[in-house]
């Protein structure tokens, strides 16, 4: 029997995740905030519990999706968290936490965790709205070799890959790695983009030269069809990577680093969160570029 599974945050990626655990037979309890914005997995099998801790209870591992790490620490520390009751009272023996968040957030769940006899893994992932529904995501994970083990069906049933990259708060330093590295990715995109629009050109017949390219990339072949499309909706929201490119900077000032590209990016998106487009998705950052270039007079 595969371990019965609690699962924390239902938001664009977390639904998808526990649709494909609940396709694959697994039990599966939910906790959200807005017990209304599980409905849908409710119908498709899903058990509603009132809290973090009951969840704990009743499943052999708990996984949390949500959005900040004070919500991390919440779920995980709060009142009615995981970790919140005795040892003895739970049926949980692994957490899992797949929330983008701090490294040192991550190393405090798992020396709490240990205490009480309970393994713990900061497992972030990669690919978006479309790697979630399709369980083609990469997740990066930090934590003990035993505890990545047993998790590895799970992982095998949400993503295509599962890299265990070190101790606590290694997948979390991981994560930073891929969100630096996207964050200049998206500029490059964007201000591509727009050159091919203003310099005459037919975008799409551009795209499709280019991301077979050396140019090639996720954010070239699934988001720059989007942006030519007009469609800005979120795969990943805008606010919640404004979250991890401020966390890859306070790593960055805590490591006596200093990356100009990442710096560009917190304050292109900056703008496109002024403009009220938290709740976008990323690519909404085409519109910052092409508001900037026409302020310019280019």
């Amino acid at each position: 029997m595969p371990p019965t599974v609690g699962w924390i945050g239902c938001g664009v990626m977390g639904s998808s995740m526990v649709k494909n655990l609940l396709a694959e037979k697994y039990e599966v309890g939910l906790y959200t905030r807005t017990e209304s914005k599980a409905q849908a997995l409710l119908d498709s099998g899903a058990r509603w519990f009132e809290s973090p801790a009951q969840l704990a209870v009743h499943h052999d591992i708990v996984i949390s999706m949500v959005g900040y790490p004070e919500d991390v620490e919440s779920v995980y520390l709060g009142e009615t968290g995981i970790l919140s009751k005795p040892s003895g009272d739970r049926r949980c023996t692994c957490v899992i936490d797949m929330t983008t968040s701090q490294p040192t957030l991550a190393c405090k769940i798992a020396e709490v965790a240990s205490r009480q006899g309970i393994a713990s893994l900061d497992a972030p992932v990669s690919g978006g709205d479309v790697g979630a529904r399709d369980a083609t995501l990469s997740i990066m994970v930090g934590g003990d070799t035993d505890a990545f083990a047993r998790a590895q069906p799970i992982f095998g049933v949400l993503g295509k890959q599962a890299i265990l990259q070190g101790g606590p708060g290694a997948g979390q330093h991981a994560k930073m790695v891929n969100q630096i590295i996207i964050a200049s990715t998206m500029i490059g995109m964007c201000e591509g983009l727009l050159y091919a629009r203003r310099s005459g050109l037919d975008a799409q017949k551009v795209l499709g030269s280019v991301s077979e390219g050396a140019a090639g990339s996720w954010s070239l072949s699934n988001l720059a069809p989007r942006i030519l499309q007009g469609d800005f909706q979120p795969g990943f929201f805008v606010e919640h990577f404004v979250k991890d490119i401020g966390i890859a900077l306070a790593e960055c000032e805590q490591m006596g680093i200093d990356l100009e590209g990442l710096k560009l990016a917190r304050r292109l998106y900056d703008e496109v969160l002024q403009a009220g487009g938290g709740r976008l998705g990323t690519q909404a950052l085409y519109r910052a570029i092409d508001n900037e270039r026409e302020r310019d007079g280019s």
